[in-house]
């Protein structure tokens, strides 16, 4: 395919002028966070140092230092000179005191202006929040015929596509450089690697790095590193391993992405022989290698060695901090996770998303939109990660209103409903019982990966749809997209609720047979819930007793309730002795049993269990309930007087329930 790809463009017939009218046609797009300017713009050669105007530039500090000495150069006529006035240019770039937008002016103004005044002009855009602006400068740069780029403008253009995603100006600078026979170049190679993987092309990237004459260690991480942030951890660590075996050396690059694969596998024990790797060669601990140590051993489980990490680095980054409050809050220390935030000394949106994610991710949902109130006080724009967080937590709280003043949020401030997004507003209009505004906002979006219709098949489900989430199911694979373990939770809660057994049956037998995927506890728990609600029990023991993995509390939980509704005590019985060995300090199995065995009129084992309960001092634990109330929502448990309005709340359940026992009583109530 490369092959043919590149044939067909040095067939292409080199006009300078060809390639402007593509280049007109670029689009705004989102840009990433702003980087400090590079300031490695001074130079030590002979002529530079020997001139007093051009030594004098290299110390200059502001923009108006810069514009006397260049008045100067004007005077003296050393501004007609390509390289003094590329002095000029470099500064203005390049240098921290420097100015783009005069670095523009100065060069579209100076006739004779080499390719390193252009190249230092395009390295200073492709580096800003503006790489777009290096793009447009080297098409005027073609249109002027003055100079021709050559091996050093090319990385820099093809570094700007890979920030920018566009793949497709990334081909067309593709097309000059084998006009111009650029393309054994090492360094251009590399960059055409780097735009290949930061674009997705992954397979086309490989094969340009297997065809490349030459391949230095960058050529490496650069593929290396691709792998890695597209989540192929295993084929990064795969050409890690044919790097060693070409006897190339990694630096700290490499280890940055081979430590995330580990991460990503939550591998510890091979991301602990890196980290010795690095320690036994002294490589460079950067800020960033440090950063990726810790959020491997904050994956796998091993709090204490990041926390050491993070102490033990002198110039902490925010991706430092906010690395450590995502460790403490993936395992639930979100006091720990709490403090640090506060510690922090800056805070952008990315630290306000990871604590807002700990406490959603802890069902701490209140606390969470707490601290979205909160980040909106500082004047933190939110961004879409924020909005996820929010709709999950309003997903959790049944908190409709709340809820869609969020997608109001992201409709004022055209917010972009990307994927993960459009799915979190269809979880929460469907888990907050709007099913008609799930639907939707389904069918707006334009692009729906697989968790995409899993939300919608589970919301239809839950909302007793059975029938319609069989049938986006069956249209989820006409498209071409593959269900997962969680779109199979949904189809067979489906069936579940919709009492379609024949359905069930066939949809569980796919999994294994069609799908190849394992049926887990969840799974199973559902079989035994359709079967059980149809009143086949025996068919529902059978399959736990065949399961390939020890039923835990919810598969034996379905069982029993099923028992209860059909009234099989003896069944039932077995599958409440099963639940009491799993958990025996639940209350409410105690209660339920009980319950049973008094429908039963079995009054003597119903005073036994509740005796055995009294004994083993277990208690039932109060049920809670949620109501919200003008977008504030509050919770309550049995006799619950720590509400403000307590009293107020008990009187009008007291006038509620008097009503009641007289409707109970009144002619006709029975049909009411």
């Amino acid at each position: 395919m490369v092959h043919a790809f590149l044939f067909n463009l040095r067939l292409l017939h080199w006009n300078p002028k060809s390639f402007i009218t593509p280049l007109f046609s670029l689009h705004t797009r989102s840009l990433l966070p702003h980087r400090d300017k590079p300031s490695h713009w001074n130079t030590n050669h002979h002529f530079v140092l020997s001139n007093p105007l051009l030594s004098l530039l290299e110390t200059c500090t502001s923009m108006v230092q810069m514009k006397q000495i260049q008045s100067q150069m004007i005077v003296t006529g050393l501004i007609l000179d390509a390289f003094a006035s590329s002095r000029l240019v470099a500064f203005c770039a390049i240098s921290e005191a420097g100015n783009l937008d005069y670095c523009k002016t100065l060069l579209k103004n100076t006739p004779n202006s080499n390719v390193f005044s252009w190249n230092a002009a395009i390295r200073g855009y492709s580096g800003s929040e503006s790489p777009e602006e290096s793009i447009l400068l080297y098409k005027y740069m073609l249109s002027t015929c003055g100079s021709w780029p050559d091996n050093y403008t090319y990385p820099l253009l093809l570094r700007s596509c890979a920030r920018l995603s566009l793949i497709w100006m990334g081909y067309e600078i593709l097309g000059h450089i084998l006009k111009l026979g650029f393309d054994s170049d090492i360094f251009v190679n590399n960059a055409l690697i780097y735009m290949l993987v930061s674009c997705g092309e992954l397979e086309f990237a490989h094969k340009v790095f297997g065809e490349i004459p030459v391949r230095d260690l960058v050529s490496w991480n650069s593929l290396i590193s691709g792998y890695a942030r597209s989540g192929r951890a295993h084929e990064a660590l795969r050409i890690y391993q044919e790097m060693k075996a070409e006897k190339i050396l990694p630096d700290e690059i490499t280890m940055i992405a081979v430590v995330s694969s580990c991460a990503q596998l939550e591998d510890l024990m091979l991301g602990r022989e890196f980290h010795q790797y690095i320690k036994d060669n002294k490589l460079n601990l950067t800020a960033p290698l440090a950063n990726t140590l810790m959020d491997l051993y904050a994956k796998c489980g091993d709090i204490e060695a990041a926390q050491l990490l993070f102490y033990n680095i002198k110039k902490k980054t925010m991706v430092s901090w906010t690395t450590m409050i995502m460790g403490y809050a993936k395992f639930g220390d979100l006091e720990t996770a709490r403090r640090l935030f506060d510690e922090m000394p800056e805070k952008d949106v990315v630290p306000w998303n990871a604590i807002i994610g700990g406490y959603v991710q802890a069902k701490r949902s209140k606390e969470a939109l707490a601290m979205f109130h909160e980040m909106q006080a500082t004047n933190i724009k939110p961004d879409e990660v924020t909005m996820v967080n929010c709709l999950s937590a309003c997903s959790q709280l049944g908190a409709l209103d709340f809820g869609e003043w969020i997608h109001h949020y992201i409709k004022r401030h055209k917010l972009s409903v990307n994927v993960a997004l459009g799915t979190a507003l269809i979880d929460m209009y469907a888990k907050c019982g709007n099913i008609a505004k799930a639907l939707q906002v389904f069918h707006q979006l334009q692009g729906r990966n697989t968790l995409t219709w899993t939300s919608i098949i589970a919301g239809l489900a839950l909302h007793g749809n059975a029938h319609e989430a069989i049938s986006y199911f069956l249209e989820m694979i006409d498209v071409g997209l593959m269900p997962d373990e969680i779109t199979f939770v949904g189809v067979l809660s489906a069936c579940c609720h919709g009492g379609l057994v024949e359905e069930g049956r066939n949809f569980f037998a796919q999994m294994t047979t069609r799908f190849n995927i394992s049926p887990k506890l969840k799974h199973y728990s559902c079989m035994v819930d359709l079967l059980g609600r149809a009143g086949l029990l025996d068919e529902a023991e059978e399959l736990i007793r065949n399961m390939p993995m020890e039923a835990d509390t919810v598969v034996w939980g379905s069982l029993f309730f099923a028992c209860r509704i059909h009234g099989n005590v003896d069944m039932g019985e077995r599958a409440a002795m099963k639940l009491l060995e799993l958990d025996p300090h639940d209350g409410g199995i105690y209660v339920l049993l009980a319950n049973m065995y008094g429908e039963a009129k079995m009054w003597e084992h119903a005073d036994r269990v509740r005796k055995m309960m009294k004994d083993r001092g277990v208690e039932k634990i109060p049920g809670c309930s949620l109501i919200q109330v003008n977008g504030s929502v509050s919770e309550f448990m049995i006799r619950d007087k720590s509400h403000p309005q307590w009293e107020q709340i008990f009187e009008c359940l007291d006038r509620l329930t008097r009503q009641l026992g007289i409707l109970d009583y009144a002619p006709g109530a029975l049909h009411l």
